[in-house]
C-alpha cells in the first residue's frame, strides 16, 4: 500500500495552518532538521505520525527527542535523513563515508534552505532537500516536497510552493 510523505525542513519555529493542511493530506510527515521549536514538532505530531532530526539551531530540547540521522525502510525504500548532508558529489565529511560505503535509495538533507532534487548516478540513490519552509533565513521562496512511497519505489513528486518569503501564500 503506497504511503504519501510530506517532507519538510528549516522551519526555523514557524508554523501555520497551511502547512498543517498540507500534513493533513499526508500519512506521515518528514522534518529534516532546524526545527526550531518544539511547538513546531508538537502541531505536526498531534495530527500525524513524525520522523524528524535535529539541525544545526536546534537545542537540547529538540536533540533530546529527535536524533542527529534517522535511517529506515518504509514501503520498500532505504530512507536517510539527516540535516547537514550535502548533495550528488558534494556530500558533506560527516555522511561522505557513509554513504558511499552504504548508499540509501533516497538521502534527504535540508539546511541550505535551496529546493533540490537529484539523481547520484555513482551510488543509485535520488536525493532531496525541500528547502525552507519558515519564514526566517535567507532563503527566497518556502517550499515542501510531497511524494509516495509503494513497492520500493519513489513516485508522484511535487514541490509545494509557497511562494516568495514574506508574502502571503496561495497555497
Amino acid at each position: 500500500m503506497a504511503k504519501s510523505i510530506l517532507l519538510l525542513s528549516d522551519t526555523h519555529s514557524y508554523i501555520d495552518n497551511k502547512i498543517l493542511d498540507w500534513a493533513k493530506k499526508a500519512d506521515e510527515v518528514w522534518h529534516a532538521g532546524d526545527i526550531g521549536d518544539q511547538r513546531v514538532t508538537d502541531a505536526i505530531k498531534a495530527i500525524k505520525p513524525l520522523r524528524a532530526v535535529y539541525g544545526n539551531i536546534d537545542g537540547h530540547e529538540l536533540r533530546s527527542e529527535f536524533p542527529l540521522n534517522q535511517r529506515f525502510k518504509l514501503e520498500g525504500v532505504d530512507v536517510w535523513i539527516t540535516h547537514i548532508g550535502g548533495y550528488p558529489n558534494r556530500y558533506s565529511r560527516e555522511v561522505k563515508e557513509e554513504i558511499k560505503r552504504h548508499p540509501p535509495q533516497l538521502f534527504i538533507s535540508g539546511h541550505s534552505h535551496i529546493l533540490k532534487v537529484m539523481n547520484d548516478k555513482n551510488l543509485g540513490l535520488l536525493h532531496m532537500n525541500p528547502g525552507a519552509v519558515g519564514v526566517h533565513g535567507f532563503h527566497q521562496k518556502r517550499t515542501m516536497l510531497r511524494f509516495n512511497l509503494e513497492d520500493g519505489n519513489i513516485k508522484n513528486l511535487e514541490v509545494i510552493d509557497f511562494g516568495k518569503r514574506g508574502q502571503k501564500s496561495n497555497s
